[in-house]
């Protein structure tokens, strides 16, 4: 088996010393990036700070503690707050998508002026997000990975929540096994953006994993009971009714925007139909390769990795910030090289999808579904050259570990 790295067995990774330059330099750039963003930007006189999608997040918590809950659903209400924070006004839209539990952080951002707020999530969550990928590959080398990962600047330059969708994912697949509970908690928590737990369910259920699965019911029970009690029934009222417009809004401003297979077929011409109709497919296929897979012997690791990557594909509403999350599945493919050694070309194939998310800072394009795609076939092709995957019905004494 080829390996670009190699590892120590017991935790003393080392990268090979071109794959050590070649993140180097992506920590680097994504460091220049978000630097040169930030200090023109961010700390730009009034009136010309343009981190849209963060100040929306500031505003709805603003909205929120000023009681008008139910007004962030309302464009119109939401963005002359949005345009009183910037001090000018924007084109597109910017609503808020987000259920009413996502309010409470929302919230506690806006006890602080936008700037500072702003530096307090960014940073907050990206620790949050190393956390979770340094657990999950097992080494120290794992904040050096996570910190090159192209994708990272993508989120942290307009300070949107993909660092901690990443970490509630990544916590979630590394504690399932030692501490199932805990794990249940972070997928409760995942609840803020539903879309991307969707195959979580099916994975538990077919794993036998019943102490994730309630553990996760309650503390998403009791986040929704809690925002009802504090925001009040008109929130969530106005949260269901507003589903379809935050993602038809101005009839998206692009959607090469989004890396979904629903944007790519409108990308690419085909109707809302068709382009629905290809995304239900994918996401069904997911379902079905997800369960087959968690009912296996296949190693945690694939398992894992292969979720992650699942997650991505069957979500339709899925941006260029919402991809820090394929550092999940990518770090389990790494730790899995890393104990049982990597195939040929595995890690040329995680160089290009690292490429092709890179891309996305320069051009307007679904290149960001095509990283998931080569993902997806990395975690295909080590399930059918290991030959791990045969049904296991789980016994009686593992379900109740479990």
């Amino acid at each position: 088996m080829a390996s670009h790295e190699t590892f120590s067995p017991r935790g003393g990774a080392r990268l090979a010393r071109p794959a050590e330059f070649i993140c180097l330099a992506l920590i680097v750039a994504n460091a220049a990036l978000f630097g040169n963003t930030y200090v023109q930007e961010l700390m730009a006189p009034r009136g010309a700070g343009s981190f849209y999608d963060f100040v929306t997040t500031w505003s709805a918590g603003h909205m929120a503690l000023m009681g008008r809950g139910a007004a962030i659903y309302d464009w119109l209400a939401l963005r002359l707050v949005d345009e009183s924070v910037l001090g000018h006004s924007f084109d597109g839209y910017l609503g808020w998508p987000y259920p009413p539990t996502f309010l409470f952080a929302a919230a506690a951002l806006s006890l602080f002026p936008y700037a500072i707020a702003f530096v307090l999530w960014v940073f907050g969550t990206f620790l949050a997000y190393l956390a979770a990928i340094r657990a999950i590959i097992g080494d120290r080398v794992g904040y050096f990975l996570a910190c090159a990962f192209p994708a990272v600047v993508a989120n942290a330059v307009v300070g949107q929540n993909g660092f901690i969708s990443a970490a509630l994912i990544g916590g979630t697949l590394t504690l399932m096994e030692r501490r199932p509970i805990c794990a249940g908690a972070l997928l409760g928590l995942l609840t803020y953006k539903p879309h991307l737990g969707i195959l979580f369910p099916i994975a538990l259920l077919a794993s036998g994993r019943w102490r994730v699965f309630v553990s996760a019911g309650i503390v998403a029970a009791l986040m929704a009971a809690a925002s009802l009690a504090v925001f009040g029934t008109q929130t969530w009222q106005e949260f269901f009714s507003g589903i379809g417009y935050d993602l038809y809004a101005n009839g998206m401003a692009d959607w090469g925007k989004l890396q979904s297979a629903f944007g790519v077929t409108l990308t690419l011409g085909g109707s809302e139909a068709l382009a629905w109709t290809v995304q239900v497919v994918v996401a069904l296929i997911a379902a079905v390769a997800t369960a087959i897979l968690w009912r296996s012997r296949a190693a945690f690791e694939l398992k894992a990795a292969a979720l992650g990557a699942g997650t991505l594909l069957t979500a339709p509403h899925l941006f260029a910030y919402d991809l820090v999350i394929l550092a999940v599945p990518l770090a389990f493919l790494i730790r899995l090289g890393r104990t049982d050694g990597f195939l040929a070309h595995e890690m040329d194939g995680i160089g290009l999808a690292c490429l092709l998310i890179l891309l996305l800072l320069s051009v307007t394009a679904p290149v960001g579904f095509a990283a998931v795609l080569v993902v997806t076939a990395l975690i295909i092709r080590r399930a059918l050259t290991t030959g791990s995957v045969a049904i296991s019905i789980p016994d009686s004494a593992a379900v109740c570990r479990e």
